[in-house]
């Protein structure tokens, strides 16, 4: 791990959304990356002026001006989702590769013209959970061959799907099903691969449960409830294979469950001989400050906006956080809002 200031080649980089979490989560993370800040760009020129202070950066009220002003070789954009489309095809026109917050749109079909727009250039969606530590070990462990197959999938997450009378919002809306479904559904697809089926089943006390049919053969359930928000853990991800099971709890503990060799009448002992069975557990150790205790670390923020830096930097294509697996997580979004009227 390398500080900014150590980095020999680094990235200029305009930040485009200087609202909560550009400023509270983007801006301070840039500290491990290699890049420089040359330009941020608010709608809010006050706030542009302010931010631009602090970090020694040259501050604009349009996108436009700042690809016009500028020499750069990126654009980061936190703005609304809504204006994301529109603005990576710009910044893509100009020839500067893009990194954009979740979720990149309000609608799947809107991220066709960055598709077409793209060309050799890198563009990265941040779709956090797919990064974090803990989904890299999840899915490195379900991608062992003795694990086997993965059969069913479980998450929870403290959102609901939203009443549409079977129809998609305009897309000029936006909706907490929008800003935070994207998450558990990312690393649900990050696991089970593309979907085939989808449907909601909603309670009468306002929880619902989002079922996924994936075309590999696996049932997955998306459990949703807004009242998680006061309950531990907030968030939780099973995965269950032919021969082993994995689980992340609010995405700082994974476990890894092979089972016990067993057999009923005969097994007098929980704790064989060896270690090819039983409970494995990785987690951070939090009496250190340690970088791996960071949230913008733990959560897979970092590694985000990492792995969009070293492909630019390596002039290779993204392999995570796509805009094609982006647009698949909408279209899943958008058909659970389909089967809610």
């Amino acid at each position: 791990m390398s500080y900014q200031r150590d980095y020999e080649r680094r990235l200029r980089v305009g930040l485009v959304g200087l609202g909560g979490h550009g400023y509270r989560t983007l801006l301070p993370a840039l500290n491990n990356l290699p890049v420089r800040l040359s330009a941020v760009c608010d709608v809010d020129a006050a706030l542009a002026d302010r931010t631009a202070r602090q970090y020694g950066a040259v501050p604009y009220t349009c996108q436009s001006d700042m690809l016009a002003g500028q020499a750069l070789d990126a654009v980061l954009l936190a703005a609304p989702p809504q204006e994301h489309p529109a603005l990576a095809v710009e910044a893509l026109g100009h020839g500067l590769h893009v990194w954009m917050e979740k979720p990149p749109a309000v609608r799947a079909a809107d991220l066709d013209p960055v598709i077409a727009a793209r060309g050799d250039r890198v563009v990265v969606v941040g779709l956090k959970k797919v990064f974090m530590p803990a989904a890299r070990k999840a899915l490195e462990l379900l991608a062992m061959p003795g694990t086997g197959r993965l059969t069913s999938l479980y998450a929870r997450y403290a959102l609901s799907v939203p009443e549409s009378g079977g129809e998609l919002p305009a897309r000029r809306t936006s909706s907490h099903w929008l800003a935070e479904g994207c998450h558990p559904l990312s690393l649900l697809l990050a696991a089970g691969g593309p979907v085939e089926a989808v449907d909601v089943h909603r309670g009468g006390l306002g929880d619902c449960l989002c079922v996924l049919r994936f075309a590999g053969g696996a049932l997955g359930v998306l459990q949703m409830s807004e009242n998680l928000t006061m309950s531990q853990p907030f968030e939780q991800y099973t995965f269950v294979a032919e021969h082993g099971t994995v689980e992340i709890l609010n995405g700082s503990r994974v476990t890894f469950q092979r089972g016990i060799p067993y057999e009923y009448g005969v097994t007098t002992g929980f704790a064989p001989e060896g270690t090819d069975g039983g409970l494995t557990t990785w987690e951070p150790q939090h009496s250190r400050a340690a970088l791996e205790n960071r949230s913008d670390f733990v959560q897979g923020i970092h590694a985000e906006l990492d792995h969009f830096c070293r492909s630019v930097l390596r002039g290779s294509p993204a392999t995570l956080g796509t805009l094609e697996f982006a647009r698949q997580v909408m279209e899943v979004y958008e058909a659970a809002l389909l089967a809610a009227p």
